[in-house]
């Protein structure tokens, strides 16, 4: 019987321990089961995320075979018969290097930096993606460097990463894992080296270390010193940034840090980064591209017949060469030496020309002057865009709006703010010039400058035709030998008025008139009005025969005034016409593609030409003309040469100014090479105001000048300094000697003396003498005269 008061209701028991274990046991499972089935869920996740990043669905994955076809787009290089690069053609401007022409302090300061453990993993490190895991995301510090191969980043550099949103991290991170693991088991570690180095982009847009060592020190990769190399290899980080040209402490501060590298793996030691940590910057900087470089206009030169020759080649593929993408390495004629000192003299001097130029014209407006000029020019702008009919005035109303833009000035670029009317003023006030070197005896062009910069003026004024001025003349003469007319013969330096022609009056650049002078004595001095008589005697029609002959294809006016150099003619015509009297008469054209090579060197085509054809003038009147020019430089309007530049040794030349001192001219000749250099502004009204400035012997004789004492300095030319001319006959030498010029003639003066005994006017006789004289015995010179009197008194 239950006791009285008693709780009926059932106590509860607590749990034993046994069942509190169960209990905390059943809930780790459920916690296991769920991570788990969460782990095999993202494992199924990572594996399908894996499976359509490797099939490509996420975006194009490179097979095996596709990564052993790698071809990056590789500049075609143009080389100087010596060997020395000129310029290149691409798409990118890099060229390939092999691991062997990598200096080791690339290698060691790339791998110091950029992937410590290159050597111990197979194209992805574990244990830096740990570190940059650890680092970066759970421990936000920023400093803690990239997790990338090298060959991550040659995945990177080579495929474009894919734009997927959210996913775009992992995806493109994944694919170029997958890839830096094939590259790995395609290609050993030199190659892969070799590869990163030619594939990386440096800065200023110059892809690989061959050009950034080219740009940056003037150097091959093999050359570059620890140093150096680690300014480079510093630029990887950020090409900009740390660019040595534009940023030269930033440079500095990141090269120390790869040093500092370089000594943490052992690479050197830190005496060794301390003292290399000491050196300069040490930049010997240098652009060689398309539009810069030693010869840009003759890479504009080249690049049709090159086109020509890819539209007609085909590669082991059955596909054409392309000019800008298979590195094609171009052999030339250019002699690297003197095509720097053309562009080193022509740059030189035109920049101090220019001065004169502008001081000559700052307390007027050539503009105000001739307004035609600017129209003329807006002109040519709207015909280029097609625009044929056109209001200038309209148009000229629009460019007084302000414009903010680089100009070209010899001291820099300058980024200013100015309208586009003073913008084409500027350029249309710049001088420009033109230079050629080609060899006689071959044709091979030696140097081409066709401006002062490549970049801002396209025109080439070595192939452009303009008014030749006095450089003519030698044709001339030429003629005039090759028709039977003597050297020794006088021609009478008068004014003369040609009814004939209009009333034509050819006046001297001086308006010096009187005596008489030989044609050696007129060519020296630049008469135009000898040169005019021997023309007329000799006929236009042969003259013009003459010049055809030796290669100038211009048209040439049938007109007296031919004499005087109002044709149009090349600068390249001018020249090869010059080199062919140098060579006897033999026609010269010029040539300058010597082979095509492949980017392993492998040669394609090499180019022949055929010997040089005889032109069918005499060789020994040839001869006579180079000894007449040779007067030109030694006491005539060239002697400049001599006398401000030191040129030694054999040289000829000829000057050259056309109306309004427009256009100067100087042809420089010597055994084995001949020049030619023309300067002016593109539009001919624009022009120095007085024959000083504007004369061939200050405009353009100083850069033939400059050009040769630049190059008699050089030990390589030493051949081409000790040269020497052909000379004459000993018969036709003797002629060339006679005195160049006469005040009066001996076989005039009995006369001037009977006229002045009787008191008879000074000139009166020797008038009426001459109106009486056969011509051909009016200038006969005093060894002709003796000998016809002896022939009277027998």
């Amino acid at each position: 019987m239950a006791k009285k008061g008693t709780d009926h209701t059932k106590a509860k028991r607590k749990p034993t321990p046994r069942a509190k274990q169960k209990a905390r046991g059943g809930k780790k499972r459920k916690i296991l089961s769920v991570l788990l089935k969460s782990a095999i869920a993202l494992g199924l996740l990572g594996f399908l995320f894996f499976i359509l990043v490797f099939l490509g669905i996420l975006g194009p994955v490179p097979s095996s075979y596709q990564l052993k076809q790698i071809s990056t787009p590789v500049a075609s290089e143009v080389y100087s018969a010596d060997g020395k690069i000129l310029g290149r053609y691409y798409v990118e401007n890099r060229s390939n290097a092999s691991f062997e022409e990598i200096s080791p302090n690339i290698i060691n300061a790339l791998i110091a930096t950029e992937d410590a453990r290159f050597y111990e993993h197979r194209g992805i490190d574990e244990i830096a993606l740990i570190r940059v895991l650890v680092k970066s995301i759970l421990l936000q510090n920023r400093s803690a460097g990239g997790g990338s191969t090298l060959s991550q980043q040659i995945a990177k550099n080579l495929f474009p990463r894919e734009e997927l949103g959210p996913l775009s991290m992992p995806v493109n991170k994944l694919r170029e894992a997958i890839i830096a693991y094939r590259l790995e088991r395609i290609y050993s570690k030199q190659e892969i080296l070799a590869m990163y180095l030619n594939t990386v982009p440096f800065s200023e847009n110059i892809y690989g270390i061959e050009v950034a060592a080219e740009r940056f020190f003037s150097k091959k990769p093999a050359s570059l010193d620890v140093h150096e190399a680690a300014v480079l290899i510093g630029l990887l980080k950020a090409n900009n940034y740390y660019n040595p040209r534009k940023y030269p402490d930033h440079a500095v501060n990141r090269r120390n840090v790869v040093i500092d590298q370089m000594a943490k793996y052992e690479y050197i030691t830190a005496e060794q980064a301390e003292t290399y940590k000491a050196q300069p910057l040490g930049l010997n900087y240098r652009v060689i591209s398309y539009d810069q470089g030693p010869a840009p206009y003759f890479l504009e030169l080249l690049k049709p017949q090159l086109l020509e020759w890819c539209k007609n080649n085909t590669n082991e593929k059955g596909e054409n060469y392309n000019l800008y993408t298979d590195g094609l390495k171009i052999k030339t004629t250019i002699d690297y030496n003197l095509q720097y000192y053309a562009q080193q003299s022509v740059k030189e001097y035109m920049k101090n020309l220019q001065k004169v130029f502008d001081d000559h014209w700052k307390s007027r407006d050539i503009f105000n002057e001739n307004p035609e000029i600017i129209k003329s020019a807006v002109r040519r702008i709207e015909q280029e865009k097609g625009n044929r009919n056109v209001d200038v005035d309209k148009i000229l109303a629009g460019y007084n709006r302000e414009i903010t833009t680089s100009l070209f000035t010899w001291d820099s670029l300058k980024e200013v703010k100015t309208t586009r009317l003073d913008s084409l003023k500027h350029y249309l006030k710049l001088l420009n010039a033109g230079f050629i070197a080609v060899e006689p005896q071959s044709g091979d062009l030696k140097a081409w400058v066709g401006g002062i910069d490549f970049r801002f003026f396209k025109y080439d004024h070595v192939t452009a035709p303009r008014q030749t001025g006095s450089t003519f003349k030698p044709f001339v003469y030429l003629a005039a030998l090759e028709n039977g007319i003597a050297p020794d013969r006088y021609f009478e330096n008068k004014f003369t008025v040609y009814e004939d022609y209009d009333n034509w009056s050819p006046r001297n650049s001086h308006d010096e008139y009187g005596g008489y002078y030989t044609m050696k004595g007129a060519l020296a001095k630049s008469i135009n009005t000898v040169s005019v008589d021997v023309l007329l005697e000799t006929g236009t029609s042969k003259v013009i025969e003459v010049a055809k002959n030796l290669g100038i294809s211009a048209d040439l006016p049938n007109t007296p005034s031919l004499a005087l150099g109002v044709a149009s003619v090349s600068l390249k015509e001018i020249a090869e016409a010059y080199a062919a009297i140098v060579n006897d008469g033999r026609r010269v054209k010029t040539h300058y593609l010597l082979e095509i090579a492949d980017n392993k060197g492998a040669v394609l085509q090499t180019f022949a030409y055929p010997e040089l054809k005889n032109s069918g003038i005499s060789p020994e009147n040839c001869r006579a003309v180079i000894h007449m020019l040779e007067a030109v430089v030694d006491d005539g309007t060239g002697r400049g040469i001599r006398t401000v530049y030191n040129v030694p040794g054999d040289f000829a030349g000829k000057t050259g100014t056309t109306q309004n001192n427009s256009d100067g001219w100087f042809i420089g000749v010597t055994p084995n090479l001949v020049t030619a250099c023309w300067v002016g502004a593109d539009d001919p009204r624009v022009h120095f105001r007085t024959t000083t400035y504007g004369q061939g012997a200050y405009m353009a004789l100083p850069i033939v000048g400059k050009f040769f004492h630049k190059t008699y300095r050089d030990s390589k030319f030493a051949s081409l300094k000790y040269s020497s001319f052909k000379q004459p006959e000993p018969e036709l030498l003797a002629m060339l000697d006679e005195p160049q010029f006469r005040e009066i003639l001996e076989a005039d003066r009995k006369f001037f003396d009977l006229a002045t005994i009787f008191g008879k006017k000074e000139n009166s006789g020797l008038e009426e003498r001459r109106a009486q004289q056969p011509e051909e015995k009016k200038t006969r010179p005093l060894w002709s005269a003796i000998k016809s009197i002896f022939k009277k008194k027998k």
